[in-house]
């Protein structure tokens, strides 16, 4: 390979990295845009209160069931696993320590915010990204409609509002799977594993948990509303958007609580 030919595959290369990185940034620039557009429908008049009740119901209750299953067995082996690791130091009857505060602190909040992403996200996205390509956000536009406060803001409150209360549900399931796999596994009392987590968990812990979840609530909604509205390519472009919005959620969640949890810590 000549000199010439490898410094017009480098141009190449860091021509196609500068537009992926463009691309990139004109994304979060429309993202910011949808934000601030949700924002401002908010306090515009004829708030949409039936369809926000609709999606409360539609993202909330239809996923407790997923929610509180995935919290039961992760209290359960986390109970498992405490167990036995702690057996080695001799601190087996403190196995509620580290569940309540594992749970409330991280797991069920991170949990919870993962299963409704997979779940509401990916149906958020099919729902709008059909309507998108068939082109009813079109039709809603030509009637005079805000389609933002029409499909985007019901969907952001609903997911904000009801993650903190899945949150809450998911803490309870967890500490009483831990409860049980602490009580028939390892002959720990009841009222003594409910009282070492009152003595070491905190209000503060509870809620700094329960504070995330409203962001990772909002990241869900919007993130799955905007790679709806930014769907093209008919069906096969509703199945990619559908994907990028499982993919992005899920990353999102995870690196915002890192920042979450070091900013909670500082206070």
């Amino acid at each position: 390979m000549s000199a010439g030919t490898g410094t017009r595959l480098a141009q190449g290369g860091l021509a196609r990295l500068g537009e992926a990185v463009l691309d990139r940034i004109d994304e979060l620039g429309r993202f910011a845009l949808l934000s601030a557009a949700t924002a401002r429908a908010l306090v515009k008049r004829r708030f949409p209160a039936l369809e926000t009740l609709r999606q409360i119901e539609a993202i909330g209750a239809r996923s407790t069931p997923i929610v509180l299953i995935t919290a039961l067995f992760t209290g359960m082996v986390l109970a498992l696993q405490t167990g036995f690791a702690l057996a080695r130091f001799g601190a087996k009857p403190y196995v509620g320590t580290v569940v309540g505060l594992s749970l409330v602190r991280e797991l069920a909040p991170v949990l919870t915010a993962l299963m409704v992403g997979g779940r509401v996200g990916a149906g958020i996205t099919a729902e709008l990204g059909a309507m998108q390509v068939s082109e009813q956000v079109d039709a809603i536009r030509a009637l005079g409609a805000d389609p933002v406060q029409k499909l985007v803001l019901p969907r952001v409150i609903a997911a904000t509002l009801t993650l903190p209360l899945l949150t809450v549900l998911a803490n309870l399931l967890g500490l009483l799977g831990g409860l049980a796999i602490a009580a028939t596994q390892f002959h720990i009392a009841p009222n003594f594993y409910l009282q070492t987590i009152l003595n070491i968990v905190t209000v503060e812990d509870f809620l700094s948990g329960i504070g995330k979840t409203v962001v990772f609530g909002w990241i869900i909604a919007m993130v799955a509303c905007f790679q709806a509205l930014e769907t093209s390519g008919g069906t096969v472009g509703v199945g990619r958007a559908t994907t990028r919005t499982v993919v992005v959620a899920s990353i999102s969640v995870l690196i915002s609580d890192f920042f979450l949890t070091q900013a909670l810590l500082m206070l």
